[in-house]
């Protein structure tokens, strides 16, 4: 395994644990979490082949611990309401009535999209753009497309219906759509 300096170790959790946070919303959780991916990283270093970055290897354990307490969580009685949402007719200003994008809100060119996912600052505006959504909103996001739960696990974890689940999730495409288009991918005029 490759050294890592402390700097780089505490930039590292910070990051795991600002992540967890985002998906577990419980901050004794989240530092279990992360205590514990750390952990299992530290004394399975002979399982480190170097064929990923150190980083993608240790958020890779960090994610199935999280899938593992967010399973547990859902063998549990769900004690937290599921009454957060985005409204109904949130985006209907953005479409025509034939379901078209209106003039003033159709998305933008992207130009190359490969040098905007490269570059770290879009992946730290996506950030902020993820923390502005509703926070269910935001945690079915990340528990479908960032830890990869079926729809299933997601809809018995939150005790809701799959309509409602992927509405939700077209709800949190949409809303980072806007959100990175505005801070994004607008267009500069010079």
């Amino acid at each position: 395994m490759t050294a890592i300096s402390p700097a780089e170790l505490s930039e590292l959790r910070r990051q795991m644990l600002r992540f967890t946070q985002l998906q577990l919303r419980d901050e004794a959780s989240a530092e279990d979490a992360v205590q514990e991916a750390m952990t299992a990283a530290f004394t399975g270093t002979q399982n480190f082949a170097n064929r990923a970055q150190l980083k993608t290897w240790i958020f890779a354990i960090l994610k199935n611990k999280i899938v593992d307490i967010i399973r547990q969580r859902a063998r549990e009685p769900n004690q937290q309401a599921a009454s957060e949402d985005i409204p109904d007719g949130a985006f209907d200003e953005l479409f025509e009535p034939d379901g078209h994008w209106t003039e003033a809100h159709s998305p933008s060119t992207w130009h190359t999209p490969e040098n905007h996912f490269s570059n770290q600052q879009f992946w730290t505006i996506f950030e902020i753009c993820l923390t502005r959504l509703p926070e269910k909103t935001a945690r079915i996001f990340m528990m479908r497309e960032m830890l990869g739960l079926e729809t299933d696990e997601i809809c018995k974890e939150l005790a809701m219906s799959t309509t409602n689940c992927w509405v939700v999730l077209h709800r949190a495409r949409m809303g980072l759509r806007l959100c990175l288009q505005e801070r994004w991918f607008q267009e500069t005029t010079c």
